[in-house]
């Protein structure tokens, strides 16, 4: 186990479910666009308000994240508290990951 808390293959497994983790979750926020653009109301309000909610959307770690070691359990949190990933998806990482994703979360 590095120093960081992780292994070289925690890391390249993170890099590899990042896309996967991501393109999950724009799907999920492309199904919540359309209900929102399907619903009651005038075409103006149904575009302003998809516009301010993809103004927020684009900043959560779902949607783009900053791929660093240094960042990797903040990264995994924030996917977590977004509701991007759960625990169940860290199973094939390293149990000191887990372990220590558990420890964290608890705080939150």
């Amino acid at each position: 186990m590095a120093q960081d808390g992780f292994t070289k293959r925690d890391w390249a497994l993170f890099r590899e479910k990042v896309p996967e983790w991501q393109e999950a979750y724009m799907e999920k926020l492309v199904k919540e666009y359309i209900v929102l653009l399907s619903g009651d109301g005038a075409a103006s309000d149904k575009f302003w308000a998809l516009e301010k909610r993809i103004k927020e959307d684009r900043h959560r770690k779902g949607v783009i994240l900053e791929m660093s070691r240094s960042e990797m359990f903040d990264n995994i949190l924030s996917l977590m508290r977004e509701g991007v990933i759960t625990i169940e998806d860290l199973d094939d990482f390293s149990d000191g990951v887990k372990e220590r994703v558990r420890l964290l979360s608890k705080r939150w």
